[in-house]
């Protein structure tokens, strides 16, 4: 399941951050980022993010994803693994049974589908915004039993 996360989460940072209107070209930088997979496969990931095409400025109709606020386009491209070395994580913060993580904007969906994904016992779901994720802890589990868990999940959680 790790390996179908990761490719996920590239697909997205891809699709944000250039323009691509075949699959052809999607499958080209998947492969430049290391992801090997057939059209078929990609089909079926593209449908489970929800992405569709849309016009750009200049009439040309490139793949996005689907709440662009959370996966903003951006203007000069990186490398995925260069993206990936940016924590998204910045604090948590506790009350009562009840979590509040605070990312960098744009970071707090995929975190939350990353958290929500890990079944984490303590933690019953989330509710993620742009660069808040809500988290509500199951009654009698631990804040430093949650925060155990969530090392494992959250990259650069301390």
């Amino acid at each position: 399941m790790k390996i179908k996360n990761d490719r996920l989460e590239a697909l997205r940072m891809i699709i944000s951050s250039q323009e691509l209107g075949s699959q052809d070209e999607l499958l080209e930088a998947l492969k430049n980022e290391g992801f090997q997979l057939t059209q078929a496969t990609l089909s079926r990931d593209l449908k489970q993010l929800k992405v569709a095409k849309a016009a750009t400025m200049r009439g040309n109709y490139v793949y996005v994803l689907p709440n662009d606020t959370m996966y903003k386009r951006v203007t000069t491209p990186r490398k995925l693994h260069e993206m990936m070395n940016v924590p998204g994580f910045l604090s948590i913060n506790f009350s009562g049974n009840m979590g509040v993580i605070k990312t960098r904007p744009g970071y707090a969906s995929s975190i939350a589908y990353n958290i929500d994904n890990s079944d984490i016992d303590e933690i019953l779901g989330t509710i993620a915004g742009d660069d808040t994720i809500f988290i509500v802890i199951r009654q009698g589990a631990s804040r430093e039993d949650v925060m155990m868990s969530l090392r494992d999940v959250v990259p650069n959680m301390r």
